[in-house]
């Protein structure tokens, strides 16, 4: 027999059942999740390589043998040592090519499976608790809430929400975690490191995806582009996830039958 789920209304009361779908019996593969995260990550690094001729332009040539000095290559005229891969200002042994390769693929029923896992992991509660969220004052999973949040326009308002469906104190965790990044990551536009709070799915734009950002932690998305790295950040699956009514309704269209 097929699982329901309550709906809830922006005061926190529960009005309504709807079928849980086919989606959240997926078994969770971490596995392949974190693989399906990867790939989407390699997409957005930066490639990188070295000037072909860095450490060559040099008058440096080896003497040979007999003059009862190392035979490195040495500068004409002098007897500096310059160009070697073991040499101050010489060229690397085998540098990073700006060419490479980079992006990693995976099958696009890899992909989809890790998707379909990630939002079964949503309505798991163990799976959410292990990951670290504090879901003690959360009734449900998955955790459904009418169409009316998808009409938020201010912060505020989604900020009275989330305290009355009881994931504020996800949010205050994720506040709370900000500190100053180790190393020179903090120098390099990453000066801070903060925990991943929830993330809201809705199915149309409007302004309360932008609201939503503005909280610490916080992600908002629309159904059509929700992905591996929204659901599992970090490759960790059963992240706390609040589902708009329409878009909870919408997973039955986007993965009814699909492998």
């Amino acid at each position: 027999m097929a699982k329901k789920c309550s709906i809830y209304t922006l005061q926190g009361k529960a009005v309504s059942k709807t079928m849980l779908p086919s989606v959240f019996e997926t078994p969770l593969r971490p596995d392949v999740i974190k693989r399906a995260v990867l790939a989407i990550q390699s997409h957005r690094f930066q490639p990188q390589g070295r000037d072909p001729r860095a450490g060559k332009r040099t008058t440096a040539e080896s003497r040979g043998v007999g003059l009862g000095i190392s035979r490195v290559p040495r500068i004409k005229g002098g007897n500096r040592a310059a160009f070697g891969v073991s040499i101050v200002g010489g060229h690397r042994a085998h540098p990073s090519k700006s060419e490479k390769e980079i992006g990693r693929r995976i099958p696009r029923k890899e992909m989809n499976l890790a998707l379909r896992s990630a939002i079964a992991a949503t309505g798991n509660r163990e799976t959410v608790a292990r990951r670290g969220h504090l879901i003690d004052d959360v009734p449900e999973f998955p955790l459904i809430a009418v169409d009316d949040i998808e009409q938020l326009q201010k912060t505020k308002e989604v900020e009275n929400v989330f305290l009355q469906l009881g994931v504020w104190a996800d949010v205050f965790r994720a506040k709370e975690s900000r500190k100053v990044r180790a190393g020179k990551g903090k120098m390099r536009g990453r000066r801070y490191k903060q925990a991943v709070g929830p993330l809201l799915v809705v199915s149309g734009g409007g302004n309360v995806c932008k609201a939503a950002r503005n909280l610490p932690g916080v992600d908002a998305t629309q159904i059509e582009r929700i992905n591996a790295e929204m659901l599992a950040p970090g490759t960790h699956p059963g992240r706390l996830a609040v589902w708009s009514k329409s878009a909870f309704e919408r997973l039955n269209e986007q993965f009814n039958g699909s492998e």
